[in-house]
């Protein structure tokens, strides 16, 4: 892509990039690849270089419905099986995708734009998904027997849901696949996943690889627009729950098409996490925690550390500081060496941030870095930083998921608090100070459904990940994902 203004960053370009493995083409249904019924393709691009990689199928309205009736066949069998059962279909789902890992990280890598130490870490948790589920799976309790009426004792049984429609996003796509795949089974449910269309590659291969590893019907996958396919599963009757991460717009309308039927929904979608840098907070350090946090994946990140607020007695120090961080952070293809910031998604997506950066331009604020399209193929933007961004400005509010972190600034700690609040998004922020009150008071305070102090973007496993507000409601990750996909039964037993 070119622009005509002059760019402070340049793409570094990789000479020669390994070729990716691509998946077959078709649908996963029932336990192997078959052709859609829909004739129309989507085009695949790497983004970093606007080649088109391959195409996958448009998938249709029988596409789902066929692959629904193959998740209602395989349920009952695969309920049945008991946890450990179950999870050691989940350890040899992690044990393949880590036997794979190259094949993995590449090919993710050319679907995505993502830089090398992104796609490695989307890898490594991904298995590290696969394996934990597997363990909560098999320690998964609740309540146990016990009388609450007279002559009667009651038991509480943890049931799956049936069948769980799932629906992923294009900027973390096996590892958001990962965290919804591995907990469904993991609860006793069979699934049917629409990955995003821009980027199901690794979705796919992971079908590919685990196919005789799963049972027919247990796991199946269709490619395909998110009005026909994702529509389709929200809608479909003999669907029971749908989850999605995605964008608010995206979980609204499943939400919608959900309630027709009466289904559960699992919403976890966008966020606009502030960051409260506080008058006696570690400057050096909060600055390279929203370099690193703030332009991770390029920004294209829910929980990305885009919105600061800092101590105005500290700010000017602060944004020095950010800036000269910013100014270090390199651009570059997949395979370009050590690079922290690939290329945007799409050219749709570049276009949306250009946008943004124009909108800023037009309400007067200043760019301190980056702010520009970086000329040559493929769809890079400079990191950016924007200061003396006033209280309520669209910037604050608005997620543009790209490599743009806004600064303003603020007085007093209740008026931190309470800007950092107005937001409709309630996904995560996070807090610097040494104040150690503070550190316990200030997170109670912040709607968010994750709250780091002095750090950012940290994830763990064994956590809950999910929001307040507008960025949805469920949780992935943890011991509370199975209670997401699953259901309780009460049975009570007359003893008279």
């Amino acid at each position: 892509m070119t622009t005509a203004e002059k760019t402070l960053f340049t793409v570094r370009r990789a000479d020669t990039a390994p070729a990716p493995s691509l998946p077959p083409f078709g649908q996963f249904i029932g336990g192997e690849f078959v052709a859609s019924t829909s004739s129309s393709t989507v085009d695949i691009v790497n983004p970093a270089t606007e080649e088109v990689l391959t195409q996958v199928p448009a998938g249709s309205v029988e596409d789902v419905d066929a692959a629904v009736a193959a998740a209602v066949a395989a349920k009952e069998a695969w309920a049945a099986k008991t946890p450990k059962d179950r999870a050691a279909v989940l350890l040899r789902i992690a044990d393949i995708v880590e036997a794979n890992r190259d094949v993995f990280e590449t090919l993710e890598a050319a679907n995505t734009g993502k830089p090398a130490a992104v796609a490695e870490d989307d890898i490594s948790s991904t298995i590290d998904t696969f394996r934990f589920s597997a363990g909560a799976a098999r320690a998964y309790s609740t309540l146990g027997a016990d009388d609450y009426a007279e002559n009667h004792t009651s038991v509480i049984h943890r049931e799956p849901v049936g069948v769980v429609g799932v629906i992923t996003p294009w900027n973390y796509p096996l590892l958001m696949a990962a965290w919804k795949i591995a907990p469904v089974l993991g609860a006793g449910n069979t699934l049917v996943l629409k990955p995003s269309e821009q980027t199901p590659l690794t979705t796919l291969k992971l079908a590919e690889l685990i196919a005789g590893e799963v049972p027919a019907g247990v796991v199946n996958i269709v490619t395909g627009p998110g009005r026909v396919v994702g529509n389709r599963l929200s809608e479909h009757p003999d669907v029971d729950l749908v989850a999605i991460t995605g964008s608010v717009g995206s979980g609204q309308k499943v939400a919608a098409s959900a309630a027709a039927s009466v289904k559960r929904v699992h919403l976890e979608l966008g966020g606009k996490a502030p960051v409260v840098i506080f008058a006696d907070a570690d400057l050096e350090a909060a600055a390279k925690g929203v370099r690193s946090a703030g332009f991770w994946n390029g920004g294209q990140e829910c929980g990305a550390a885009c919105r600061v607020l800092v101590h105005e007695s500290v700010a000017e120090e602060f944004t020095e500081l950010l800036v000269r961080e910013i100014n270090e952070i390199s651009v570059g293809t997949p395979g370009a060496g050590d690079v922290e910031i690939g290329s945007m998604i799409s050219k749709a997506h570049y276009e949306r941030v250009l946008a943004a950066l124009d909108d800023v331009r037009k309400d007067g604020l200043t760019i301190a870095v980056g702010g520009h399209a970086i000329e040559g193929p493929g769809y890079f933007i400079e990191p950016t930083v924007v200061t003396n961004v006033p209280a309520g400005a669209p910037i604050t509010c608005n997620e543009i998921f790209g490599p743009v972190v806004s600064v303003e600034t603020f007085t007093t700690d209740e008026e931190a608090l309470s800007r950092a609040n107005e937001t409709m998004y309630g996904l995560a922020a996070s807090v610097w100070t040494k104040d150690s009150a503070r550190s316990l008071t200030a997170p109670r305070r912040l709607d968010f459904g994750t709250v780091w102090v002095n750090s950012h973007l940290v994830i763990a496993t064994e956590m809950p990940w999910g929001g307040f507000k507008g960025s949805g409601y469920g949780r992935d990750l943890s011991s509370y994902a199975l209670d997401d996909f699953s259901r309780t039964k009460h049975v009570m037993y007359n003893r008279g």
